[in-house]
């Protein structure tokens, strides 16, 4: 078991869409790490930034906060 600390999750509607963050450069090197088909971690402080770049691509992320 691995534990991440102040890391971010992205849950993307399928495996596909995480495949294709995954492939943009500018979003691949914000990723921490994946644990499924459909979530990934993204690095701390990093949030803001893959928020934009999701932006960018057309998407429309949902940001919750505790």
């Amino acid at each position: 078991m691995k534990l991440h600390r102040r890391v971010a999750l992205v849950l993307t509607e399928d495996a596909h869409l995480a495949e294709e963050l995954l492939a943009r450069k500018k979003l691949a090197q914000e990723i921490a790490g994946r644990l499924s088909d459909r979530a990934l971690l993204i690095r701390p402080g990093r949030v803001d930034a893959v928020v934009e770049e999701l932006q960018r691509m057309g998407q429309t992320p949902q940001v919750v906060t505790r």
